[in-house]
């Protein structure tokens, strides 16, 4: 027999009034959701009334139409090759994926994912309309004529000589196995560096920061990783100060490594490595805020997490304090922006060499909390989108006179052959739609949607033109 719980409490609301109580409820309830809705159209009212400020409605400025107009792929994958009875027997075919075709470098569309050299951007001829035309997979030569080799790389603006400076891996070199269960590598040679005025035309400035040939204790012996690094100025000292993952050939060492030098085009001294505040320290980058503070962007714990900290006033070292991000999320290579006082990052998933989705976070603060606010990429099909365009995050370029407007930056890893990746430039604006707001306390804060966008070919609006005074 069912037996009353005499602790249990009453579930119903003590209220003599009777219905009166159930009505109060219902009326303050109206009353919140309408002070809700009547902020949040405050909030976007303002965005639209400002003038410049196209923080919200990004779409409704001429400047992001045709970048907001993306393109889509109907890619086949190709019938499968024969096999003998006994192989299909010993094990079944499953099916063939995009990504598999991807992955495999005898596949009969890998000129689709990494397109021949006769379709190469070559900045070095004048094809009239059709200069400064990125595009996304084709191998990307340089002003004497060779690929651009900068993976995982960011780009600093140097107002002092009004350039820009790409650096990155430069990989080339043979792609080869240390032992069976490495992961695909090439030897370090070193940080490549190019310059440029107008973030299409690169001139090789050499290897800033070169392998160690000898010394096999080095951090930066060839046998070794050096992987993502990123260059700041710190206006102090006036020195470039490079950030970089270092590790060994087993990435056991998972450290940061710290290198200066009193010109963007090198040669940096390399100084030390560490595992900064005790963690280990993988994929990473770094960020300059407005106030000129910097800031450790690292995944740690097994890659289970992201850790922020500020670097010293120097910018040579992290200081005692940082905060763990992302907790549980398996993310990696982190890329940090900021729009309006908000900070914004994209991360990827850890798979490897193997492309997987983006997420977009933001946060009013550089320690967060950190909203996770989805896959930010439009266009192309559904796996493209899983995919992020077969590619990997490295960094976010804001492009200057265009408020909203980015350059995402990204590698298409060959797992293959390393040295032939490719780089992924794509458009990526701040505004538009709110993304997923009743999911954040009430809808508020009101998060603007991050937007990469596909193209097989695009170039910067007019306005950039202008203020960067190409013709």
């Amino acid at each position: 027999m069912k037996m009353r719980n005499k602790f249990r409490k009453p579930t119903t609301l003590r209220c003599n009034a009777g219905s009166r109580c159930t009505l109060s409820v219902i009326l303050w309830t109206l009353v919140g959701f309408l002070i809700m809705f009547h902020l949040r159209y405050m909030v976007q009212h303002r965005a639209v009334q400002g003038g410049e400020d196209i923080h919200l409605h990004t779409s409704y400025h001429p400047v992001f139409r045709e970048l907001e107009n993306v393109e889509e792929e109907s890619i086949k994958v190709p019938p499968p090759r024969k096999r003998s009875p006994r192989a299909e027997k010993r094990k079944p075919r499953r099916p063939t994926t995009l990504i598999d075709e991807f992955l495999d470098e005898s596949s009969q569309i890998r000129h689709i994912f990494f397109p021949y050299l006769r379709t190469a951007i070559d900045p070095r001829k004048d094809a009239g309309n059709d200069s400064f035309y990125y595009y996304p997979g084709r191998i990307w030569l340089d002003t004497d004529g060779n690929p651009i080799q900068a993976h995982g790389g960011g780009i600093l603006y140097d107002e002092m000589t009004g350039t820009y400076y790409w650096y990155g891996e430069y990989k080339d070199g043979p792609t080869y196995h240390a032992h069976k269960r490495g992961a695909a590598r090439v030897d370090i040679i070193g940080v490549g560096c190019y310059s440029s005025k107008d973030l299409w035309t690169w001139k090789h400035e050499g290897i800033v920061l070169p392998a160690e040939e000898t010394d096999e204790n080095h951090d930066l012996h060839k046998s070794n990783v050096l992987e993502r690094p990123k260059v700041i100025f710190n206006k102090q000292t006036s020195k470039y100060v490079m950030w970089m993952h270092i590790d060994d050939v087993n990435y056991t060492k998972a450290s940061v490594g710290v290198a200066v030098s009193d010109s963007p085009i090198g040669p940096f001294e390399y100084l030390y490595s560490k595992q900064p505040h005790g963690f280990d320290s993988r994929d990473m980058t770094i960020f300059k805020d407005d106030d000129g503070m910097a800031y450790l962007i690292y995944s740690s714990d097994d890659n289970s997490e992201l850790h922020i900290g500020p670097l010293s006033s120097n910018y040579l070292d992290v200081t005692h304090v940082v905060v763990k991000a992302l907790v549980g999320q398996r993310r990696e290579a982190p890329a940090l922006f900021k729009h309006e006082g908000t900070y914004y990052m994209i991360t990827s998933g850890c798979s490897g060499w193997a492309p997987n989705e983006a997420l977009a976070h933001a946060a009013g603060s550089i320690y967060g909390p950190w909203e996770i606010m989805g896959n930010p990429c439009m266009g192309g099909n559904k796996v493209f989108q899983l995919t992020t365009f077969f590619s990997q995050s490295t960094f976010v370029l804001p492009v200057p006179g265009v408020p909203g407007l980015f350059i995402f930056m990204a590698d298409r890893w060959n797992p293959a052959d390393l040295r032939d990746s490719r780089y992924v430039w794509l458009p990526l604006t701040v505004g538009g739609a709110v993304d997923r707001p009743l999911d954040y306390n009430f809808g508020f804060p009101l998060w603007s949607r991050v937007s990469i966008y596909w193209h097989k070919k695009w170039r910067l609006p007019s306005m950039w033109t202008a203020v960067s005074g190409q013709k």
